[in-house]
């Protein structure tokens, strides 16, 4: 049966989130039968929904199986390198574009976030809505579209650089030098800053990968 209170929702929205949520991890096997029951959806939309999510290589195959793919460590750097320049335009059109409810909005989630630090994996998902509303403060549509899609490939590696000792402090401490810059409508400082912010990220996961292999 379908979950109570599970919105009427496209079978591929449906099992994207459930991979950006970390319910199904890279590596996992999906089975029809098993997201059908979960989704309270029929096989053949699942199987449409496979379908495309393979032809997007957020799924690969191994053997008749289909499973969540992974990242290697260069295409880990080659996302982060679009991911940079994306989000760094975001910052910069942001602080040209955000209204001011936008930047109290923003600032608010650093606050509240603080409350996250013990919960890793509460404080990656959060730290995901506080990007994201940097997205829409920006103001163009198509960046954010854009960014959706750099957004749906981030849900393939499979440790939040957030859970490394005393990296989620940082963040924050990053987080709010960002919505400072938005707040002071200097464009530059604010994309230097994201990008400062994704490139400690980007080390921190790589370190954190190294020390799990």
């Amino acid at each position: 049966m379908k979950p109570k209170g599970l919105p009427n929702r496209d079978a591929y929205d449906l099992i994207l989130d459930a991979i950006d949520q970390g319910i199904y991890r890279p590596g996992d096997r999906l089975v029809e039968s098993e997201l059908a029951d979960r989704f309270g959806v029929s096989r053949t939309p699942i199987r449409e929904a496979l379908q495309r999510l393979e032809t997007q290589s957020l799924l690969t195959r191994d053997g008749r199986s289909l499973i969540v793919a992974s990242l290697d460590h260069a295409q880990m750097a080659e996302l982060y390198a679009v991911r940079h320049e994306l989000e760094a335009l975001a910052a910069r059109l942001a602080a040209q574009h955000a209204a001011e409810e936008e930047i109290r909005v923003l600032r608010d989630m650093v606050e509240a976030d603080r409350a996250l630090l013990a919960d890793p994996e509460a404080l990656a998902r959060a730290n995901r809505r506080f990007h994201h509303q940097i997205h829409l403060a920006s103001h163009n549509r198509f960046l954010v579209q854009q960014l959706d899609l750099v957004y749906r490939s981030m849900a393939l590696m499979a440790r939040t650089s957030l859970a490394a000792a005393g990296r989620g402090e940082k963040a924050l401490e990053e987080h709010a030098a960002i919505v400072d810059a938005i707040a002071n409508r200097d464009g530059e400082r604010a994309a230097r800053a994201l990008r400062e912010h994704l490139s400690i990220a980007f080390v921190v996961r790589l370190k954190e990968e190294a020390q799990a292999s």
